[in-house]
């Protein structure tokens, strides 16, 4: 079964409610109208209705009972505002937020709040921070974590796995790469599988020595101590932990090495280059980044998306929020 069999049938054990506040993109409206059809999601999208009847028209859609919000005019947008300025604790006063949240990404990410949405899909329009800063503001991380993080689900034929974190955390210390673990294991349950997690490093078990190491070593530890029932261990070599020959001679005492299916990497632009490379000569399918720690479900597209990427994007949102419900 491939990645997105599985997430769909996540999806539909309890139909969700996304919001997409780029409505007016014909990726977007494309994508939600087939969600619904679909039977997978129900979709909101926010913006003119006009203006997406028009859209609609122009590209032969039937947006039949698809609901649309107009921002300026929903009944919500005053309770909004003032429930906006008190999640904030002060930090924007009330003519703030009434500026704010015609923003689409603020208003999608105040019905996830309110609980008027299960998740939000947003960034086809909007650049990541757009998509991310309101969600850190108002949404905010899984109680007791600190840090969101972005990891790439990877997929070739049978094989499938989580590389992260490939896009938030630039150079991140040992308590953010034990979160990142923990958070990361959680995204390879929801690919289907058995989460085996690597802390990578350009050294095995004290092979080489410095700061870099010691901050992985202590990741390990942290990671341990948080969930002594999840298999993870490092600092592993990125071949002692995939290839099970190189991981019995390297690390022999090792239950992960050689059979990692989660890779967590030590900053930023080794993880993101990794799963590139991954890509491009492994050929296989990447997707995400998949928004990792949220206390609700947030995903962010490229402005380059497809319709296809973003109605791939509501599926893995729904399916996110089914898991949280588990």
């Amino acid at each position: 079964m491939d990645l997105f069999t599985k997430l769909t049938q996540i999806a539909k054990k309890a139909p969700k409610t996304i919001v997409f506040p780029e409505g007016e993109d014909a990726r977007v409206l494309k994508a939600a109208l087939r969600l619904q059809a679909d039977q997978i999601v129900t979709p909101i999208l926010l913006g003119d209705p006009v203006k997406i009847a028009d859209l609609a028209h122009k590209l032969h859609l039937e947006l039949g009972s698809i609901k649309i919000i107009p921002i300026k005019d929903d009944a919500q947008y005053q309770q909004f505002c003032q429930d906006f300025v008190e999640r904030r604790h002060g930090k924007n006063t009330l003519a703030q937020a009434k500026q704010m949240l015609l923003e689409p990404s603020y208003y999608g990410t105040m019905m996830v709040y309110e609980h008027l949405a299960d998740g939000m899909v947003s960034g086809a329009v909007h650049s990541t921070a757009n998509t991310v800063r309101p969600a850190l503001q108002i949404i905010k991380t899984v109680p007791g974590q600190k840090r969101v993080s972005g990891a790439m689900l990877l997929e070739r034929g049978e094989e499938r796995y989580v590389f992260a974190d490939c896009a938030m955390n630039i150079d991140p210390d040992s308590a953010t790469l034990a979160e990142i673990a923990l958070q990361s294991a959680e995204t390879a349950k929801l690919a289907g599988l058995d989460p085996v997690v690597a802390m990578l490093s350009f050294s095995t078990k004290g092979s080489a020595k410095g700061e870099m190491v010691t901050k992985v070593q202590q990741a390990v530890e942290l990671v341990k101590q948080a969930d002594p029932a999840l298999k993870v261990d490092g600092e592993l070599q990125f071949d002692a932990a995939f290839v099970p020959e190189v991981g019995q001679r390297k690390a022999p005492k090792s239950a992960v090495a050689g059979h990692a299916n989660v890779f967590v990497f030590p900053e930023l632009q080794s993880a993101n280059i990794g799963y590139k490379i991954a890509q491009r000569l492994g050929n296989f399918s990447a997707t995400g980044p998949v928004l990792q720690g949220l206390a609700a479900p947030v995903n962010d597209l490229s402005r380059g998306a497809s319709s296809e990427d973003v109605y791939r994007a509501g599926i893995l949102t729904a399916a996110q929020a089914n898991m949280k419900v588990e």
